[in-house]
């Protein structure tokens, strides 16, 4: 199964709709910049029947290189966590 992509979701956009290629390539990527923008505010990103993107603050904490085996500290981070919807879930039977 290949990997569908930004350029596959601009290509299916563009089959289904009128837009342009143009149009449609801009309107992804305008959609996808302001998901960018709000995750990075702290917002949680929900799109009905589909899933919900949340930034979680991750704490810094011991860990071991696993070439060496020295302990090493990893620093904190935040990560995005994506939590499918309950359709989706059942449309995917997980």
């Amino acid at each position: 199964m290949d990997t569908f992509t930004k350029i596959g979701i601009i290509e299916t956009v563009v089959e289904k709709t009128e837009l342009t290629r143009r149009e449609a390539t801009e309107a992804i990527e305008v959609a996808i910049e302001i998901m960018k923008e709000q995750l990075e505010k702290g917002a949680p990103v929900l799109i009905s029947g589909f899933g919900k993107w949340k930034a979680r603050a991750k704490v810094a904490r011991r860990g071991r290189n696993p070439q060496t085996g020295d302990e090493i500290t990893i620093t904190q981070r935040r990560v995005i966590t994506f939590s499918l919807s309950n359709i989706l879930r059942s449309k995917l039977g997980a």
